[in-house]
């Protein structure tokens, strides 16, 4: 009986100690734990991450909406569709003017963009009576500091009217806190925007349903930079340097 149970402690015991031997010779691989972007996760601040921006105020980046938008108003702009190099010629010679203005006055540099999206292709003033290269209307004009009258017109002049279009957008950065909205403002008035914006209740222009012009405002401007910085992506080869026609814009 001693034997027997000797014989059956000893079969235990060698059973433990492979057992053992086993458990420690086998390594556990626990799965990396895999991180998700939360579904609600639409806004980036870094903007260089959508490859545009404006301001660097963060674009929508998985909006099937605003990328549609912005795809075909980057076609809209291409040389295919535009056939000129006058942008990119203007561009050369007005923003070593206008650039080192906005630093002054705390504007991000992105706004020339907005003078060229204003004046484009045209020269002089508009059928609606704004002029220049920030197409001031004679009323706002004046608000601003700008002298408008039969013998001077002050809209004309690239120094002078970068300086008022500063305080101006400045001045609708402070009453919607986003660079964003005060380049919508500038193209529909601050009224009808905070209208909008109230009647919607929403601040994100990206979000909002304005009038048609507005509504592209923005996207124009994002597709002007693109189509300036990056001239050969979009099908744009060498120009010659642009001298703007007596009387548009003057230097003093």
């Amino acid at each position: 009986m001693m034997k027997k149970h000797l014989l059956t402690c000893s079969v235990i015991l060698v059973l433990a100690i492979i057992f053992k031997l086993n458990i420690c010779s086998t390594t556990v691989t626990t799965p990396a734990k895999t991180s998700r972007p939360s579904a609600n996760l639409i806004y980036v601040n870094n903007a260089a991450a959508t490859g545009y921006s404006f301001a660097n105020e963060a674009l929508p980046v998985n909006d099937a909406t605003v990328n549609r938008k912005m795809r075909l108003t980057l076609m809209h702009h291409n040389f295919k569709s535009v056939q000129s190099h006058v942008l990119h010629a203007k561009a050369e010679h007005l923003f070593p003017i206008i650039e080192p203005i906005l630093r002054l006055y705390g504007i991000p540099d992105d706004f020339k963009y907005l003078a060229l999206v204003e004046s484009g292709l045209k020269e002089g003033k508009s059928t609606r009576g704004a002029a220049g290269l920030w197409q001031f209307m004679p009323g706002t004009a004046r608000t601003y500091g700008l002298r408008v009258n039969k013998k001077v017109d002050e809209r004309m002049d690239i120094k002078k009217s970068t300086i008022a279009a500063c305080k101006y957008i400045k001045e609708l950065y402070g009453e919607f806190n986003s660079w964003t909205l005060a380049a919508a403002a500038y193209n529909n008035g601050e009224i009808k925007l905070a209208r909008a914006m109230n009647k919607q209740s929403e601040d994100n222009y990206f979000r909002m349903h304005l009038n048609r012009e507005t509504g592209s405002y923005v996207y124009n401007i994002i597709a002007m930079k693109e189509i300036i910085d990056k001239p050969a992506k979009y099908g744009y080869g060498p120009y010659y340097s642009y001298v703007p026609p007596s009387g548009f814009l003057t230097i003093n």
